[in-house]
């Protein structure tokens, strides 16, 4: 059973720590700006690959330092993300992370993980995070594939409308969120029927 407890983080209001900037890194770093281009990102590599570095020119919200990890590193960070193929560097930073309270992320170590990064559906505002629980990131990636298709391009403009709508209503948060059932149900309803015919 997944217990994982889905959050969106706004990842430009906390620091987050990459240590490697190899492939993986490349791959986490991709993830995180895509999502949120504004993330404030501090990357600590011993060498950095020609593509990590071309995806990051011009991002003044990275920042790369060339060295080996210090614990030091982590004063300040609210997240950080290994992507280091360094087993004892991976297990003495999850140690200072357990003891700071920080949440740390081991690529490919579910074991070593507080959190996961999942596969994300985006369309416009709407954004769809998927877990497998770190069992499948391939079946995440298919699901992904299947939701991205299936989603109107319009649904941007739907919940435009949908936020108008909801700020003209009257009444307390109950009465609205019946209304919005109400309404949001019948979009469906109509969106199947469209599909049908």
């Amino acid at each position: 059973m997944n217990t994982l407890f889905p959050i969106y983080v706004k990842l430009d209001q906390v620091e987050t720590l990459l240590v490697g900037a190899g492939p993986v890194g490349l791959e986490k770093i991709q993830a995180l700006l895509t999502n949120s281009p504004a993330a404030h990102v501090q990357v600590i590599a011993e060498t950095v690959t020609p593509e990590f570095y071309a995806y990051i020119q011009n991002r003044t919200n990275v920042r790369v330092a060339i060295r080996s990890f210090q614990a030091d590193d982590l004063i300040g960070k609210s997240l950080v993300i290994l992507a280091t193929n360094n087993p004892e560097l991976n297990l003495f930073v999850r140690a200072l992370c357990i003891e700071r309270h920080i949440l740390l992320n081991v690529a490919d170590k579910p074991a070593l993980c507080d959190f996961y990064l999942g596969s994300v559906v985006q369309k416009g505002n709407l954004k769809i995070g998927i877990s497998t629980n770190g069992k499948s990131p391939t079946m995440a990636k298919r699901i992904k594939e299947f939701l991205q298709e299936l989603l109107p391009e319009e649904i941007d403009e739907t919940l435009d409308l949908l936020s108008d709508y909801r700020n003209q209503l009257r009444g307390d948060l109950q009465d609205k969120i019946k209304v919005l059932n109400a309404h949001t149900a019948d979009l469906l309803k109509q969106q199947r029927y469209d599909r049908a015919h």
